[in-house]
Protein backbone atom coordinates (compact mmCIF):
# COMPACT_ATOMS: atom_id res chain seq x y z
CA UNK A 1 0.00 0.00 0.00
CA UNK A 2 0.89 3.21 -1.04
CA UNK A 3 0.26 6.58 1.53
CA UNK A 4 -0.20 9.46 -0.26
CA UNK A 5 0.07 13.24 1.44
CA UNK A 6 -2.41 15.34 0.05
CA UNK A 7 -1.40 18.23 2.04
CA UNK A 8 0.35 21.19 2.37
CA UNK A 9 2.35 22.41 5.14
CA UNK A 10 2.02 24.43 7.90
CA UNK A 11 4.56 27.40 7.21
CA UNK A 12 4.67 30.98 7.75
CA UNK A 13 2.47 33.13 5.88
CA UNK A 14 2.04 33.04 2.16
CA UNK A 15 2.80 36.41 0.54
CA UNK A 16 -0.45 37.76 -0.55
CA UNK A 17 -2.58 35.85 2.19
CA UNK A 18 -5.36 36.49 3.94
CA UNK A 19 -5.09 34.18 6.83
CA UNK A 20 -2.10 34.92 8.83
CA UNK A 21 0.25 32.34 10.09
CA UNK A 22 3.18 32.88 12.70
CA UNK A 23 5.36 30.02 13.95
CA UNK A 24 8.12 30.90 16.60
CA UNK A 25 10.61 28.49 16.46
CA UNK A 26 12.41 27.37 20.15
CA UNK A 27 15.56 25.65 19.52
CA UNK A 28 16.81 23.05 22.27
CA UNK A 29 19.17 26.46 23.75
CA UNK A 30 16.05 27.92 23.84
CA UNK A 31 14.37 25.49 25.56
CA UNK A 32 17.27 24.95 28.21
CA UNK A 33 16.37 28.95 28.89
CA UNK A 34 12.62 29.00 29.21
CA UNK A 35 11.33 25.32 29.86
CA UNK A 36 14.30 24.55 31.84
CA UNK A 37 14.12 27.67 33.80
CA UNK A 38 10.29 26.87 34.57
CA UNK A 39 11.42 23.47 36.35
CA UNK A 40 14.19 25.06 37.91
CA UNK A 41 17.07 23.37 35.72
CA UNK A 42 19.95 24.71 34.66
CA UNK A 43 22.23 23.71 31.17
CA UNK A 44 24.47 21.90 33.79
CA UNK A 45 21.64 19.17 34.81
CA UNK A 46 20.90 18.52 30.91
CA UNK A 47 22.77 16.39 28.83
CA UNK A 48 24.75 18.74 26.32
CA UNK A 49 23.06 21.78 28.08
CA UNK A 50 20.50 21.37 26.31
CA UNK A 51 16.50 21.17 26.39
CA UNK A 52 13.59 20.43 24.54
CA UNK A 53 12.65 22.43 20.69
CA UNK A 54 9.28 24.06 20.71
CA UNK A 55 7.13 26.08 18.28
CA UNK A 56 4.41 29.02 19.18
CA UNK A 57 1.99 28.59 16.37
CA UNK A 58 -0.43 31.32 15.86
CA UNK A 59 -2.78 30.88 13.17
CA UNK A 60 -6.58 30.42 11.98
CA UNK A 61 -8.35 26.81 11.78
CA UNK A 62 -8.76 27.62 8.05
CA UNK A 63 -4.67 27.70 7.59
CA UNK A 64 -3.28 25.24 5.55
CA UNK A 65 -4.80 22.01 4.53
CA UNK A 66 -8.60 22.06 6.32
CA UNK A 67 -11.83 20.94 7.37
CA UNK A 68 -14.99 23.04 7.28
CA UNK A 69 -17.55 22.47 9.43
CA UNK A 70 -21.39 23.53 8.87
CA UNK A 71 -20.84 25.94 11.31
CA UNK A 72 -18.55 27.97 9.39
CA UNK A 73 -21.23 28.31 6.90
CA UNK A 74 -24.13 29.63 9.21
CA UNK A 75 -25.23 29.03 13.23
CA UNK A 76 -27.70 26.90 11.37
CA UNK A 77 -28.06 23.81 8.91
CA UNK A 78 -31.13 22.15 7.64
CA UNK A 79 -33.17 23.97 10.54
CA UNK A 80 -30.76 22.50 13.24
CA UNK A 81 -27.76 23.95 15.16
CA UNK A 82 -24.90 23.59 13.15
CA UNK A 83 -22.45 21.22 13.81
CA UNK A 84 -18.76 22.05 14.87
CA UNK A 85 -15.64 20.53 13.50
CA UNK A 86 -15.51 18.45 17.05
CA UNK A 87 -18.87 16.82 16.51
CA UNK A 88 -18.69 15.85 13.15
CA UNK A 89 -18.70 12.10 12.43
CA UNK A 90 -15.32 9.87 11.92
CA UNK A 91 -17.11 7.92 10.08
CA UNK A 92 -17.56 10.81 7.30
CA UNK A 93 -13.76 11.16 7.34
CA UNK A 94 -12.89 7.85 6.03
CA UNK A 95 -13.82 6.31 3.05
CA UNK A 96 -13.57 5.49 -0.64
CA UNK A 97 -11.91 9.11 -2.86
CA UNK A 98 -12.68 10.45 -5.94
CA UNK A 99 -10.69 12.36 -8.01
CA UNK A 100 -11.86 14.23 -11.01
CA UNK A 101 -9.87 16.04 -13.07
CA UNK A 102 -10.91 19.84 -13.57
CA UNK A 103 -7.41 21.06 -14.84
CA UNK A 104 -9.01 22.18 -18.01
CA UNK A 105 -10.92 25.17 -16.02
CA UNK A 106 -9.18 28.44 -16.40
CA UNK A 107 -8.85 30.69 -12.53
CA UNK A 108 -12.16 32.14 -11.72
CA UNK A 109 -14.56 29.75 -13.93
CA UNK A 110 -17.10 27.46 -12.35
CA UNK A 111 -17.57 24.25 -11.89
CA UNK A 112 -21.52 22.68 -11.99
CA UNK A 113 -22.96 19.97 -12.15
CA UNK A 114 -22.87 19.28 -15.73
CA UNK A 115 -19.01 19.56 -15.36
CA UNK A 116 -19.01 16.92 -12.52
CA UNK A 117 -21.18 14.65 -14.36
CA UNK A 118 -19.07 14.69 -16.78
CA UNK A 119 -15.99 14.19 -14.97
CA UNK A 120 -17.72 10.93 -13.93
CA UNK A 121 -18.73 10.47 -16.94
CA UNK A 122 -14.80 10.03 -18.54
CA UNK A 123 -13.59 8.11 -15.32
CA UNK A 124 -16.45 5.61 -15.47
CA UNK A 125 -17.75 6.08 -12.17
CA UNK A 126 -20.96 6.46 -10.42
CA UNK A 127 -20.88 7.90 -7.25
CA UNK A 128 -21.99 6.21 -3.73
CA UNK A 129 -23.30 7.89 -0.45
CA UNK A 130 -19.88 8.47 1.75
CA UNK A 131 -17.80 8.92 -0.97
CA UNK A 132 -15.19 11.61 -0.97
CA UNK A 133 -15.01 13.89 -3.37
CA UNK A 134 -11.79 15.81 -4.75
CA UNK A 135 -11.30 18.32 -7.11
CA UNK A 136 -8.11 18.39 -9.04
CA UNK A 137 -7.57 21.82 -10.40
CA UNK A 138 -4.07 22.50 -10.72
CA UNK A 139 -3.97 25.30 -8.65
CA UNK A 140 -2.15 23.42 -5.41
CA UNK A 141 1.39 24.39 -7.53
CA UNK A 142 0.93 28.13 -6.62
CA UNK A 143 0.49 27.52 -2.93
CA UNK A 144 2.98 30.03 -1.23
CA UNK A 145 2.62 32.76 -4.02
CA UNK A 146 0.73 35.97 -4.16
CA UNK A 147 -1.32 34.80 -6.78
CA UNK A 148 -3.08 31.79 -5.15
CA UNK A 149 -5.85 32.95 -3.78
CA UNK A 150 -7.23 33.32 -7.41
CA UNK A 151 -5.83 30.68 -9.16
CA UNK A 152 -8.39 28.36 -9.17
CA UNK A 153 -12.30 27.50 -10.93
CA UNK A 154 -14.53 26.98 -8.10
CA UNK A 155 -17.45 24.99 -7.09
CA UNK A 156 -21.08 26.28 -7.33
CA UNK A 157 -23.77 26.10 -5.20
CA UNK A 158 -25.73 23.54 -7.80
CA UNK A 159 -22.81 21.16 -7.96
CA UNK A 160 -22.55 21.08 -4.85
CA UNK A 161 -25.79 20.06 -3.53
CA UNK A 162 -25.83 18.06 -6.93
CA UNK A 163 -23.28 15.58 -5.10
CA UNK A 164 -24.72 16.09 -1.55
CA UNK A 165 -27.95 14.65 -2.96
CA UNK A 166 -25.87 11.54 -4.13
CA UNK A 167 -24.73 10.96 -0.19
CA UNK A 168 -21.32 12.71 -0.69
CA UNK A 169 -20.98 14.04 2.77
CA UNK A 170 -17.12 15.57 2.19
CA UNK A 171 -15.69 17.16 -0.87
CA UNK A 172 -12.82 18.93 -0.98
CA UNK A 173 -10.55 21.11 -3.81
CA UNK A 174 -6.93 21.55 -4.30
CA UNK A 175 -7.31 25.35 -4.34
CA UNK A 176 -7.34 28.42 -1.46
CA UNK A 177 -11.22 28.27 -1.74
CA UNK A 178 -14.59 26.00 -2.92
CA UNK A 179 -15.74 28.57 -4.22
CA UNK A 180 -14.57 30.93 -7.09
CA UNK A 181 -12.15 33.31 -6.45
CA UNK A 182 -13.34 36.27 -4.14
CA UNK A 183 -11.61 38.94 -6.50
CA UNK A 184 -14.21 37.13 -8.97
CA UNK A 185 -17.32 37.32 -6.48
CA UNK A 186 -16.60 40.94 -5.44
CA UNK A 187 -16.58 41.90 -8.97
CA UNK A 188 -20.24 40.09 -9.50
CA UNK A 189 -21.50 42.09 -7.04
CA UNK A 190 -19.80 45.45 -7.96
CA UNK A 191 -22.39 44.32 -11.59
CA UNK A 192 -25.49 44.34 -9.80
CA UNK A 193 -25.40 40.33 -9.56
CA UNK A 194 -26.22 39.40 -6.34
CA UNK A 195 -26.75 36.15 -4.27
CA UNK A 196 -23.38 34.79 -5.77
CA UNK A 197 -21.18 35.85 -2.68
CA UNK A 198 -20.16 32.34 -1.51
CA UNK A 199 -22.82 30.71 -2.66
CA UNK A 200 -21.10 26.90 -2.56
CA UNK A 201 -20.15 27.68 0.98
CA UNK A 202 -23.46 29.05 1.83
CA UNK A 203 -25.03 26.08 0.83
CA UNK A 204 -24.21 24.33 3.91
CA UNK A 205 -27.47 26.01 5.91
CA UNK A 206 -29.40 24.48 3.03
CA UNK A 207 -28.11 20.81 3.21
CA UNK A 208 -25.14 19.49 5.56
CA UNK A 209 -22.00 19.03 4.22
CA UNK A 210 -18.03 19.74 4.93
CA UNK A 211 -15.09 20.21 2.67
CA UNK A 212 -11.84 20.30 2.39
CA UNK A 213 -9.33 23.64 1.49
CA UNK A 214 -5.73 23.60 -0.12
CA UNK A 215 -5.71 19.99 -0.64
CA UNK A 216 -1.97 19.13 -2.53
CA UNK A 217 -0.31 16.38 -4.66
CA UNK A 218 -3.96 15.33 -6.16
CA UNK A 219 -1.71 14.44 -9.34
CA UNK A 220 0.08 11.86 -7.54
CA UNK A 221 -2.77 9.48 -7.09
CA UNK A 222 -2.94 7.54 -9.44
CA UNK A 223 -6.11 6.08 -10.47
CA UNK A 224 -9.16 8.68 -10.22
CA UNK A 225 -11.07 5.87 -7.86
CA UNK A 226 -10.23 2.28 -6.13
CA UNK A 227 -8.43 4.03 -3.04
CA UNK A 228 -9.08 5.35 0.40
CA UNK A 229 -8.54 8.13 1.85
CA UNK A 230 -8.63 9.91 5.52
CA UNK A 231 -9.09 13.92 6.31
CA UNK A 232 -9.52 13.49 10.03
CA UNK A 233 -10.27 16.83 11.74
CA UNK A 234 -8.22 18.15 14.56
CA UNK A 235 -10.64 18.25 18.03
CA UNK A 236 -10.99 21.84 18.18
CA UNK A 237 -13.84 22.77 20.61
CA UNK A 238 -16.91 24.25 19.01
CA UNK A 239 -14.35 25.20 16.11
CA UNK A 240 -15.99 26.18 12.79
CA UNK A 241 -13.13 23.88 11.13
CA UNK A 242 -9.83 22.22 11.78
CA UNK A 243 -6.59 21.19 9.99
CA UNK A 244 -6.53 18.26 8.65
CA UNK A 245 -3.49 15.83 7.34
CA UNK A 246 -4.93 14.50 4.41
CA UNK A 247 -3.81 10.93 3.55
CA UNK A 248 -4.63 8.83 0.35
CA UNK A 249 -4.34 4.67 1.02
CA UNK A 250 -3.68 3.61 -2.88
Amino acid sequence: MALIDLSVPLSQTPPGSMLKVDIEYMSHADGTRVAGAFFGLTADDLPDGLFAAVENVTLTTHSGTHLDAPYHFGPLSEGKPARTIDEIPLEWCFGDGVVLDFRHKKKGEEINSADVEEALDRIGYVLKPFDIVLFMTGASRYYGTPGYMNAHPGATRESTIWLIERGVRVMGIDAWGWDKPFEVMVDEVKRGIKGRVWEAHFTGKEKEYCHLENLSNLESIPRPFGFKVAVFPIKVERGSGAWVRAVAFV
